[in-house]
């Protein structure tokens, strides 16, 4: 296989609901999607969902586009390959920039599976016709709009609810959700904003009341000394988020016994490739994982389902509903979710359609690389 042309297309989109996490706020998003073309014009799509700001990684969408457009798409563009994952050695010399290189990576997988007539999800290997869907709220103003937001969400049918939790709100929103959710699959998500000072400490250690399936990414990314420590403090899991972008990464957490879950975000490590990597080195050593989000489009989303269908993702997935977060979405049909459950798209390649109209109408910046003749 040999792609001869590659495009990428920077898309806004507004959120149906602002979102708050420990470190910013967000009304809208702009993504990056990557466009490959072969020799004859089948198209491969993938995004690059990273966030605006630097908070939850060091990249940006103005960092993703220099480095997709530098370095990514003309290591790839006229190169000859077989498979998806020989794609990431043309630009093993590029460190870090996880979020571009998924990208590209999303699409190489897509352009193969839809050339060769299969569905993503069984490119990958994945085993389920369908994948349980959870929801991750943001901070609310109140705790009486966090339950209204929960209690829409159960009412939606979502079987799992992940809370946003920062200082100052973490133990008492906690309290009245599980008060009135006592049997509710309840996680946290701190995206490493805590640190082990004494009232730190205390806030996290009164979680472990709460029969909370997991605490996620309590601490920062580099202190997997700190998420051992605590696991070996409390029974609820610890689950690592942003301390896992490398395989490497996975190792020395494991070595350090610094989680009990694991959330694979195929762009915080780099893509499918990676991710089924990773899926698979925590299934040798017994640890339960589920796909994380970054709030992406349909085409990152549907991506997303496929990996969640390989089946050590044991739990409830990042994968709700178009609907949740965005008006109208860029593939048709949206992903949709119906009792908490969304199926796994059984045709070639993406299994969806994508929606160019709408990407056009949302553009606000595009560039491409042809391969030399």
């Amino acid at each position: 296989m040999r792609v001869t042309a590659a495009r990428l297309h920077r898309v806004h989109l507004p959120l149906v609901h602002a979102f708050r996490t420990s470190s910013h706020r967000k009304a809208g998003l702009d993504h990056i999607l990557v466009e490959l073309e072969d020799a004859d014009g089948a198209i491969g799509w993938g995004e690059i969902a990273s966030p605006s700001d630097p908070y939850y990684a060091p990249e940006t969408v103005e960092s993703c586009w220099h480095i997709a457009e530098k370095y990514l798409l003309p290591a790839v563009v006229g190169q000859e390959w077989e498979t998806p994952d020989e794609v990431p050695r043309y630009w093993e010399k590029v460190r870090g920039n996880q979020f571009a290189k998924a990208g590209v990576d999303v699409a190489a997988w897509v352009l193969w599976s839809t050339v060769h007539g299969v569905p993503l999800s069984a490119a990958l290997g994945g085993t389920r016709s369908e994948v349980t869907a959870g929801v991750s709220l943001g901070i609310e103003p109140t705790i009486d709009e966090l339950l209204t937001e929960v209690r829409r969400q159960l009412t939606a049918g979502y079987p799992r609810v992940k809370l946003k939790i920062a200082p100052g709100w973490d133990v008492e929103p906690v309290r009245a959700v599980r008060a009135e959710y006592p049997d509710l699959d309840l996680h946290v998500d701190a995206n490493g904003i805590y640190t082990e000072s004494a009232e730190h400490l205390a806030a996290l250690l009164a979680l472990d009341e709460f029969g909370l399936t997991m605490i996620e990414q309590p601490f920062a990314p580099r202190d997997l000394p700190a998420h051992a420590r605590l696991q070996r403090a409390i029974d609820t899991p610890v689950c690592l988020d942003e301390s896992v972008e490398t395989l490497a990464d996975l190792e020395t957490a494991v070595a350090l016994e610094a989680l009990r879950v694991l959330n694979i975000k195929v762009s915080r490590m780099g893509g499918l490739t990676a991710a089924r990597a990773a899926h698979d080195l925590a299934a040798r050593v017994g640890i339960p994982v589920w796909c994380g989000g970054m709030h992406e489009f349909g085409i990152g989303r549907a991506a997303n389902v496929a990996l969640s269908s390989l089946p050590g993702f044991t739990l409830p997935s990042d994968v709700s509903a178009s609907e949740k977060y965005y008006a109208r979405d860029v593939i048709t049909p949206p992903v949709v979710a119906r009792d908490g459950i969304v199926q796994v798209p059984g045709t070639p390649g993406l299994g969806h359609a994508v929606d160019t109209a709408l990407i056009a109408a949302n553009t606000v910046a595009t560039t491409s690389v042809n391969a030399k003749l």
